[in-house]
Parts: structure tokens; C-alpha cells; sequence
């Protein structure tokens, strides 16, 4: 393992959030623990000391001294996972200028704030993809107890090549020894992941630069993840090594063949095309009538993500992102993210699509053991929406109640 980030040295005395997990139990709710399709009517969830201890029907739940939380009529699920966000852009302004005008100080205030819409939306857990060095900072705050927060996975700064794509906000580097050196500052700094740009209109980083970026991650024992959206840039990260592919986008079937071969999977967002495309909404965040328009096209058509329907179909692991922060895209946006999922057949069904924020997003960060559903054992990050998501999805946004660890960090 690499050595620990500076901060984790530090002498915690007392965490300033400091919040407990007593015995609970989540009672009379319908349990949706996202292991294959199950459900469990009038069930419970009991959770103690930070874990899930017990999960059934209520019939069987016997006495308890437990604290009980009445269910009823509700649902009980996994703490859902944003697996692509950027916790310092704050979907208002400009991406470019806050990148290169915000303040550490404002980014961090921006990381805070949107914190906890991730919290009030029901999410437990963000991997957050980069803004400059933000989310060190807010990884340090949520370990150290310094702010209530979801679990973080974060790659410090993206690496690009000089000049590349979004280099206003990531780490430029030329050459292998350089792109070798981004990566250990990113492991120095406490990175969960390594994230490179690996294409915007045109290809990027020479096959030196890509094979240094990828081998330095995995030899520091790091998964690397690739900004790629068309086919060329999706085949090439896929035949260097990358372990997931952000975005996606167009795809032959070699490439897709080829992401079955590795099991690499691809987290989509559709959520900034979606948001971008409603003209009211996104007339108020100064999205021009041109880029209105296109996204419009785009998402009535639907000719634009025939390659990611295509490879969804032949068994490439499809998980749940939105880009959070990008223009018009809120941190607390997840609905209707996961519908389009259902309405463009990357998912089967409204059941399919909540695991891709769940259990499937578990496990391409090689977290499925500890999270993503409800078992005996796992960590207690539960939700408790109001309704029924398997009816209609937007009940996940009338999130009740939000446990991290079996900590209730949200009550509505």
C-alpha cells in the first residue's frame, strides 16, 4: 500500500461531528436489498455499532430493546453512489472560470454545500472525479469528523497531457517521467483512484505517456478510470488498461468485445444532456438556445447512445454517474439519470437501474464486500424514501431518512 497522506498523521483528539450508532431498527417497510431482484414486504433492518446486524420480515423480528423507527409505508434500500462527480463545480457557473478563479477557500465551501445535497438526496457515497486539488480537502474533512458527509473515493487531480482536455482544472504533464510523477503527487496527496482525460475531440497522451500514467496507478495499487467518449478513445484506454471508462459514447462491436474480454465497465452520464435539454431550467443557468437545441436533438433521437444501449445488451457492467456539478446538474439530481437508463434499455427495469447505484457501483470501486446492499455484515448506509421507487423512481426524491455507517446524518 502506498504511504498514508500527511493528514492522516494528525492527532485527532475528538472529531468536531461526532455522531452515533446506536441500535436501530428500520421497521414495517418494504426492503429492497438489491441482491438480484429481492424484496421483502413489511420487513426490517436492524443496524448496530455501524453495521447491519439483522434484515427480515417483520414477523420475525421478536422482541428487541432496540430503538425502533416506524417504516410503514416506506422503503428501506442502500445508501445510493454517485460514481461521477465533482463535488467543487457547483452546477451554476461556468466550469473554466470557477476552475481557474474559485478560491480554495470557496471550493471547499462549494464541496461542503454539496455534501450534503448528496446526503439529502439519499447518496452515501461519492467517487469524485477531480476539480483542481478540492477533494483532498473534503476527504480529510469527512475522515477527520471536521464535516458530516457521504463517503468519499477521490482522485485528487485529474492528469491530462499539457494542454488537454479540461486543463484549466486537472494536472498537465508531458512525457512518461512527468505522468509518473502526476500520479505519485496524486498518491501523496491520499488519492483512492488515478484519473486521466484520455480524449476530448481528438485523442490524447502519446502510448509512452499512457502506458507511464497507467502502470504508475497500478503499481501504486491504485484503479485508474478514462474521460473517454467515442469509440477510437474508448478501444484505446480499454487496450492500455484502464480499469473503468467514464462517459462512453459511440462503440464498434471489436470495442465492446473488448470490454466484455476485460470486464471493464462504463459509468454513463446522462444527466448534464438531460438537464440541458429542458429549456425553462436551463435558460435560468444561461445554457445558450443553440446548446438547448442540440441537447434536445440529442436526447429525443436517441441515435447518440445506440454504441452504450449496444454494449449495455451484450453484458458490459453499466453503473450510475451524473457529473455532478457539470451545467444545470445539481449534486442532489439522481432521477432522472436512472430513468433514462430504463427508458434507453441500458437497464431492464426501474429494479436494474437502482442497482446500477448501488451494488454495481460497489463493485467497480472493489467495495461490493462492504457496501452497495443490505446483508448481515455490510455497513449500515440505508435510505428511507417515502413510496414506492419500483413503481415510480421519482420516490427517490422524498428521501426521509439517511444512515452512513449506521449514523442518521438526514431526517426530513
Amino acid at each position: 500500500m502506498p504511504e498514508a497522506p500527511a493528514w492522516r498523521f494528525d492527532k485527532i483528539i475528538k472529531p468536531m461531528f461526532e455522531l452515533p450508532a446506536p441500535q436501530r431498527i428500520l421497521a414495517g417497510g418494504t426492503v429492497l436489498t438489491c441482491h438480484g431482484d429481492e424484496v421483502i414486504e413489511r420487513g426490517f433492518v436492524e443496524m448496530a455499532g455501524g453495521i447491519i446486524t439483522r434484515l427480515g420480515r417483520l414477523d420475525d423480528l421478536g422482541a428487541t430493546d432496540a430503538e425502533i423507527i416506524d417504516c410503514a409505508g416506506k422503503t428501506i434500500l442502500p445508501g445510493l453512489i454517485n460514481s461521477h462527480a465533482h463535488l467543487a463545480w457547483d452546477g451554476v457557473h461556468d466550469l473554466a472560470r470557477q476552475s481557474l478563479d474559485d478560491t480554495p477557500a470557496i471550493s471547499a465551501w462549494k464541496s461542503a454545500g454539496n455534501m450534503l445535497k448528496c446526503l439529502r438526496a439519499g447518496i452515501t457515497l461519492v467517487r469524485d472525479l477531480g476539480m483542481n486539488q478540492s477533494n483532498f480537502s473534503a476527504k480529510q474533512a469527512i475522515e477527520q469528523g471536521i464535516f458530516p458527509g457521504p463517503r468519499l473515493l477521490i482522485t485528487g487531480e485529474a492528469i491530462i497531457q499539457t494542454g488537454g482536455h479540461t486543463y484549466w482544472c486537472c494536472r498537465e504533464a508531458s512525457g512518461a517521467d512527468e505522468m509518473r510523477r502526476a500520479v505519485r503527487d496524486q498518491v501523496k496527496g491520499g488519492a483512492d483512484l488515478i484519473k486521466i482525460m484520455g480524449c476530448h475531440d481528438r485523442l490524447e497522451f502519446t502510448d509512452a505517456e499512457l502506458h507511464a500514467v497507467i502502470d504508475e496507478a497500478h503499481r501504486n495499487g491504485l484503479p485508474i478510470t478514462a474521460h473517454a467518449t467515442f469509440d477510437a478513445c474508448i478501444q484505446r484506454m480499454a487496450e492500455f488498461g484502464v480499469d473503468v471508462i467514464e462517459h462512453g459514447g459511440s462503440m464498434s462491436d471489436e470495442t465492446i468485445q473488448l470490454l466484455l474480454d476485460k470486464d471493464i465497465p462504463i459509468v454513463t452520464t446522462f444527466a448534464p444532456l438531460l438537464m440541458q435539454s429542458q429549456p425553462e431550467l436551463a435558460r435560468q443557468y444561461n445554457i445558450p438556445e443553440w446548446k438547448i437545441a442540440e441537447r434536445q436533438k440529442a436526447v429525443a433521437s436517441h441515435e447518440r447512445f445506440a454504441g452504450l444501449v449496444r454494449a449495455a445488451q451484450a453484458g458490459v457492467t453499466i453503473a450510475f454517474g451524473t457529473d455532478a456539478g457539470s451545467p444545470v446538474v445539481p449534486h442532489d439530481v439522481v432521477v432522472p439519470e436512472l430513468e433514462f437508463m430504463v427508458k434507453l434499455g441500458i437497464k431492464r427495469d426501474k429494479y436494474d437501474a437502482l442497482r446500477s447505484a448501488t451494488c454495481v457501483a460497489a463493485q467497480i470501486s472493489g467495495l461490493d464486500n462492504i457496501l452497495g446492499s443490505l446483508a448481515v455484515g455490510k455497513a449500515a448506509d440505508v435510505i428511507v424514501v417515502t413510496g414506492d421507487p419500483l413503481a415510480d423512481l421519482a420516490a427517490l426524491q422524498e428521501v426521509e431518512r439517511v444512515f452512513v455507517g449506521g449514523r442518521q446524518l438526514f431526517t426530513r
